[in-house]
Formats: structure tokens, C-alpha cells, sequence
């Protein structure tokens, strides 16, 4: 049975900082317990991070090793885990994996925070995830497994490319359709991007459902944070830190998967992405060429049937061996 009140009355659950729980509740065999974060430890003190467990009813002392997924633009934590208790999420809980949903800043049950429409990727990366890896270390101290669909790859590249997260104290990462090599060549001319930037800002944030991209808004930052990594001098990193050079020292089994029919996030840019890694690699695309009976696209790589027959496996297969089938390889 959910518990709506408890974030007002429970003391904090962690010796890190003020957490709370905000729900706990069964679905089925499953037990979803959703914990509100404050870190207190970015310049907005008004930030509150969900992060959301899910493992198997009756069985939360027994845990298996930890797998944290992080959902892409425009979504949140049902992404991997529907209200009926259907997802990749649940097929990992109960495997005997220790499943956590994290939501971004003003996501799902993440509220949003004072300086919401200045959210970005460096606010994710440097405070939020940092924050969550420490919470989940302290819960389950094993060296935990990192998934991110989308933009959630690119901001578990970039906290592992600007060690926020440190690749000791992972096991592996796997990043699915997430790429930041695609050119938009309009936004290598200054003015255009000038443009842009004097355009959007007029906005706090973008609509997903307006737009037709998914359940939730973006923030105006990220999207102007991102024209200036594609513009004519721009880097994936922060003013502090070069993300993507920083790749190259991450030691850490990393797996790559893209769709054969995702135009959004291409193959060839996925892999570029991967290969700037420099521990173990493994890449592969979702399609007919890989023997696989469907094409996927860029949602259905991870939320369909189709994925549920052959790609939710080959996932489970990397959590425990941090490699691909040999038919895969």
C-alpha cells in the first residue's frame, strides 16, 4: 500500500544527507520504494532527487548486485517500469538484480527546483548523479552496474569522462542509443547559433507533450547547453573539465548497443561515443544484420515485445558476464 505522508514524518534513512522515503508499494511480487534526495551539495539548495528501488516483495535484505538506469530526454523513471509493473526494470528485479530508477531534476517524482530552466547536463553530472552513486553505495555497497537510455548514456559518459563517477567504483556501463557526434552543420555558423540562443532563452523550458517527444519537459539550459557543445568551437564538457578527453582514461567494461533503424542517434555515432573509452568494448546494432528479427528504433530498442524477447536478455547476459553472447560478439 503507497504511504503518502511518510516523506513528512520518516527521519532520514542515510547518513549522507536528509533523505526520506516517499512511498512504498507492491506491484505484484515487486516492491517499489521511492526515496526523496536532498544533497544540499549544488548552489541550488532546493534541489530533491527521486530515486526509486525496485526488487522483489519480502526480499529486501537480499540484494544482488545494484544496477542503476537512467532515463533519456522528455521522460522519467516509467520509461523502465509501467504503473502495472511491466518493464525492463522489473525483468532485472527479478533476475535477483537491485534495480534503481533515478529520476533528473525536475522529472517524474523529482520536483522541480528553484532554477529549474537553468537545469543541465554539468548540474546532472558534477551534483545529482554523485549524489545518487553515494546513496546506493551506502545501501548496497557493492560496485554497482550504470545503464542510461539516450541523453541518460550521454550523462553517465560525461560523469565518467569528468570522474564525478568514479569507474573504480563500477562494474560496468552500458549506454543504449546515446551518441554526441551527430552535426547539426547550421549551428557551426555563429550567427545561427547566436540565433538560437537569443530564441530559446526566451522560454523556461521545452514541452514534451506539445512536442510529441515524450511525458516531460526539458529545462531551456539543457537544450542551450547543448548548442553549445554542437557549435563551431564546441566540446562536450563544462567550463572546468573536457568530458569527452576524459573518456580515454576510464578503465570500465563498456557496452554500446544502437538501433539499426534509430536515425535520431545513428550507429556510427553511438560507436564513436564507445570507442573514445578506453577499457573493454563491446558494440552492437539492433537490427536484421545482426540476426535479429526486428529493426529497432530508438525507444523500441528498450520498450516493446520485441526487445522483451531478445534484447532484455542480452542485457541481463552483460550484468552478469559484462559481455556479450558469443553469438553477439
Amino acid at each position: 500500500m503507497p504511504h503518502p505522508f511518510l516523506y513528512l514524518i520518516m527521519q532520514s534513512s542515510s547518513a549522507l544527507f536528509p533523505v526520506a522515503l516517499h512511498s512504498a508499494e507492491l506491484r505484484g511480487d515487486l516492491a517499489e520504494d521511492v526515496y526523496l534526495l536532498k544533497p544540499g551539495n549544488s548552489p541550488d539548495s532546493s534541489v530533491t532527487l527521486a530515486l526509486t528501488r525496485v526488487g522483489l516483495a519480502g526480499q529486501q535484505a537480499c540484494r544482488g548486485e545494484p544496477v542503476v538506469l537512467l532515463h533519456g530526454s522528455f521522460s522519467n523513471r516509467r520509461f523502465w517500469l509501467s504503473p502495472r509493473g511491466i518493464g525492463l526494470a522489473a525483468f532485472l528485479a527479478r533476475a535477483g538484480l537491485d534495480v534503481w530508477l533515478a529520476e533528473m531534476r525536475g522529472h517524474g517524482l523529482s520536483p522541480r527546483n528553484r532554477t529549474y530552466r537553468h537545469n543541465c547536463v554539468a548540474d546532472y553530472v558534477c551534483y545529482d548523479l554523485p549524489a545518487i552513486a553515494a546513496f546506493i553505495h551506502e545501501q548496497n555497497p557493492q560496485p554497482a552496474h550504470w545503464l542510461g537510455h539516450s541523453l541518460g548514456g550521454v550523462i553517465l559518459a560525461a560523469a565518467l569522462g569528468g570522474h564525478y563517477l568514479k569507474a573504480d567504483g563500477l562494474r560496468s556501463a552500458a549506454l543504449f542509443g546515446s551518441q554526441i557526434s551527430r552535426v547539426y552543420w547550421p549551428l557551426k555558423v555563429p550567427p545561427v547559433e547566436w540565433g538560437g540562443r537569443l530564441l530559446l532563452g526566451r522560454f523556461d523550458y521545452l514541452s514534451g507533450r506539445r512536442f510529441k517527444r515524450g511525458p516531460e519537459d526539458e529545462p531551456i539550459g539543457l537544450v542551450l547547453e547543448a548548442l553549445r557543445w554542437h557549435g563551431l568551437f564546441g566540446r562536450f564538457g563544462d567550463s572546468q573539465r573536457d568530458w569527452w578527453a576524459g573518456l580515454a582514461d576510464v578503465q570500465l567494461p563498456v557496452l554500446a548497443v544502437a538501433g539499426e533503424s534509430d536515425h535520431q542517434d545513428p550507429p556510427w555515432a553511438c560507436r564513436k561515443l564507445l570507442e573514445q573509452f578506453a577499457g573493454p568494448q563491446h558494440f552492437l546494432t539492433l537490427g536484421p544484420a545482426a540476426g535479429y528479427r526486428h529493426s529497432y528504433g530508438h525507444v523500441d530498442m528498450l520498450v516493446s515485445q520485441a526487445a522483451r524477447e531478445e534484447v532484455w536478455p542480452l542485457v541481463l547476459h552483460w550484468l552478469q558476464e559484462a559481455s556479450l553472447p558469443a553469438v553477439t560478439e
